[in-house]
């Protein structure tokens, strides 16, 4: 059942991993909910403040231009925490997208589709004051300040909805096969070479600068660099970082861990090419090539696979 609106909650306070009005959602087994805006607690705000207010130099240093400029149109504030209702007012104009609130992890499926019907599903928790720098799952900052700018752009959100519709076709795929193994084989080794893909560029990808410029001019465009005050400058900076063109082979083949700086990133050369590059992992799924990729992380977990096996397609 859904929670009304003005439920009250056990305590006040949303933050990450302590929140109460989160957990009794959860056990009712909400995922899509409102933005308990009155439940946020004086901390919630400053800590808001104080993420937002570090970040500005970080930002415009190594961020992307269109990131830059997603920002500029926004305007988030760090006297507080946005509402999600006026971030949609001002989004949906410009590119059909809107972040909609959800407790915390979706399975994949649900996850990409939302993607594919221009809904981002957006965490309202904030991370605790006292651990700025590392939040054990995404929290309100990483998926408004470092998701929603990039939100504005045309052509990366049309690379999102493309990115959905293969999970629509690796779903419409795996129904067709007949064997109950050989379909959750299928299936898992495709939601790892999604995975990755979205890791390793929504949330961990470097672009050029501009076209045609070198592999050392680099800005960030992944929200998970955007969103963390020392991986950014590291992404760009550290000596011993490995930044490599993005390639579809290597990149599904390639198992991450999320406790720790990331030693390998890719490089794409515009929002344009990632675009085609989404329409080229597709073409792989259908062709049976992402059947058989690396073993390791990311872990597909049971509510994943069955996502996709209860997915309708329309």
């Amino acid at each position: 059942m859904a929670l009304a609106p003005n439920t009250p909650a056990p305590a006040t306070g949303l933050t990450t991993t302590a929140a109460p009005f989160i957990e009794e959602a959860r056990a009712h087994r909400e995922i899509y909910i409102h933005q308990p805006y009155e439940l946020y607690s004086d901390d919630n705000q400053a800590t808001w403040g104080r993420l937002i207010g570090r970040m500005q130099d970080r930002w415009g240093r190594y961020g992307n231009r269109r990131y830059l400029e997603g920002l500029d149109k926004l305007q988030l504030s760090p006297a507080r925490i946005p509402h999600l209702e006026d971030i949609n007012r001002f989004l949906q104009p410009l590119t059909g997208f809107c972040a909609r609130a959800v407790t915390g992890y979706v399975p994949s499926y649900l996850f990409l589709d939302c993607l594919r019907r221009r809904e981002f599903p957006t965490t309202v928790t904030i991370r605790d004051s006292a651990h700025l720098e590392y939040l054990p799952e995404p929290d309100i900052f990483h998926d408004v300040a470092g998701h929603v700018p990039m939100h504005t752009d045309p052509a990366f959100a049309e690379a999102l909805v493309r990115f959905g519709a293969c999970a629509a076709a690796a779903a419409r795929r795996v129904a067709a096969t007949a064997d109950q193994h050989e379909k959750l084989r299928r299936l898992t080794s495709n939601i790892r070479a999604m995975s990755r893909f979205f890791w390793f560029s929504v949330e961990f990808g470097l672009m050029r600068a501009s076209p045609g410029a070198r592999d050392g001019d680099l800005k960030v465009y992944g929200s998970g660099l955007l969103s963390s005050f020392g991986e950014i400058s590291h992404a760009i900076e550290a000596p011993e970082v490995e930044r490599r063109p993005f390639e579809i082979e290597r990149v599904v083949n390639q198992p991450f861990e999320i406790d720790h700086y990331q030693p390998l990133l890719f490089i794409v050369d515009s929002f344009d090419h990632l675009f085609a590059l989404v329409g080229e992992l597709e073409a792989w799924l259908v062709a049976g090539k992402l059947d058989d990729v690396a073993g390791g992380e990311p872990e597909v977990k049971e509510a994943d696979l069955a996502s996709f096996l209860a997915a309708k397609h329309d």
